[in-house]
This record gives structure tokens, sequence and C-alpha cells, in this order.
């Protein structure tokens, strides 16, 4: 996977974990609460992934 599509999945991640978070707030569900909390960390942790990819290409790229 290139480091363009980790970051776009990572971000797409973690939106959706922040209204998953958000709904279970509004309907009072604390495993909507957790489950938005895991996928915004997943997404966060994708993120990271992609940057690093592109970090270890420039620094192969020279």
């Amino acid at each position: 996977m290139s480091s363009t599509t980790d970051k776009i999945k990572g971000v797409t991640n973690e939106a959706v974990g922040n209204v998953k978070q958000g709904i279970g707030k509004v309907i009072d569900s604390d495993k909507m609460r957790v489950e938005g909390a895991l996928q915004e960390r997943k997404g966060e942790a994708q993120q990271a992934i992609g940057k690093t990819k592109d970090a270890v290409k420039k620094v192969i790229d020279g």
C-alpha cells in the first residue's frame, strides 16, 4: 500500500471514529463510543505509517 493510501485510509478511519464517538454520546452507548475511539486510533496509526513510508522513501531517494 502506498503512503498516500495509508494516509487517506487513516484520515477516513479517524473521521468515522469521531462520528461514532459522537453518536455514542448522543444515544448514550458506551459500546459505540469505544468502537469510535478504537477506530480513531487505528486511523492515527495508519497516518503515522504513511508518514513513515514517506520519510523512508526520502532517505532512500537521497
